[in-house]
C-alpha cells in the first residue's frame, strides 16, 4: 500500500500540489488581516480577541482545505475514471482496490498533514505579526495555545473525512465539476457563520459527516472489481 501511494505521489507531482497548498495559506493570511483591518476601520468589536482570531483561522483553513481535497479527488480518481485513463492502471497485477484505496489515502493525508500545517504556519505568523505591531488589545499565551491543540488535530480528522464526501457525487456520472461544486457547497454549510457560531461547532455533525465520508470512500470501492471500464 506505501509502495502504491509513494508511486501515485510521484505520478501526480505531490511537490506541485503542496506549493498551491503553501500559497492557500497566504492567501489565508492575507484575508484574515484584511478583516482585521476592516473590523478597526468600521470600529467593529467582534474581531478584538486571538481566540476570534483562531477560530477564523479554522474555519478558513477548513473550508480551503476540504475543497482542496476534492481537486485531488478529482484528479486522481474521477478524471481518471471520465477520461479512462485508469484502465491503464487496471491492466497491472494490481488490486484495484488497494489501488484505489492507496489514492483516497493520499487525498486524507495530504488534506489532514496540510490543515496541521496550515493552522500551525497561520497561527504562528498571526500572531507574531499581531503582537509586534499590537494590533488586538490582547495577548496570546503559550497556555491558549497549547489549549487549542485537540481541537485543532480533531478539525484535520474530521475535515480530512469530510473532503471524502465530493467522490459520492463525483463517480455518479465521473464528473469533475459536480466533486468540486459539491465540496464547495459542503463546507459552506457547515462552517457558515452566525454570530459566532456555524455547525461545525455542533460536535455531532463533523463526526457524523466524518463518518459519511469514510462509508462513501468504503463504497467507492467496494465493488470495483466489478466495474467495467
Amino acid at each position: 500500500m506505501l509502495n502504491l501511494m509513494r508511486l501515485e505521489m510521484k505520478k501526480y507531482h505531490i511537490g506541485s500540489y503542496i506549493k498551491r497548498a503553501i500559497f492557500a495559506d497566504f492567501v489565508i493570511l492575507a484575508v484574515i488581516f484584511m478583516l482585521l483591518f476592516i473590523t478597526k476601520v468600521e470600529g467593529d468589536q467582534d474581531f478584538r480577541t486571538y481566540q476570534t482570531a483562531f477560530g477564523l483561522i479554522d474555519t478558513f483553513v477548513r473550508v480551503v482545505f476540504i475543497i482542496f481535497g476534492s481537486v485531488l479527488i478529482a484528479k486522481f480518481i474521477i478524471g481518471e475514471f471520465k477520461y479512462k485513463t485508469i484502465a491503464v492502471a487496471f491492466m497491472y497485477p494490481i488490486n484495484r482496490k488497494k489501488l484505489i484505496a492507496s489514492k483516497l489515502g493520499i487525498v486524507v493525508l495530504f488534506t489532514f498533514s496540510a490543515i496541521i500545517f496550515s493552522t500551525i504556519f497561520i497561527t504562528a505568523i498571526f500572531s507574531v505579526v499581531s503582537s509586534y505591531f499590537q494590533l488586538l488589545p490582547d495577548v496570546v499565551t503559550l497556555s491558549s495555545v497549547i489549549q487549542r491543540i485537540p481541537a485543532v488535530v480533531m478539525n484535520a480528522v474530521s475535515a480530512s473525512c469530510i473532503a471524502l464526501i465530493p467522490l459520492y457525487f463525483g463517480m455518479r456520472k465521473y464528473s469533475i465539476p459536480a466533486t468540486i461544486v459539491s465540496s464547495i457547497l459542503i463546507a459552506m454549510v457547515v462552517s457558515s457563520n452566525s454570530g459566532n457560531f456555524t455547525l461545525y461547532d455542533i460536535i455531532f455533525i463533523p463526526i457524523t459527516l466524518a463518518i459519511i465520508g469514510i462509508s462513501v470512500a468504503y463504497l467507492s470501492f467496494r465493488n470495483i472489481e466489478k466495474v467495467d471500464i
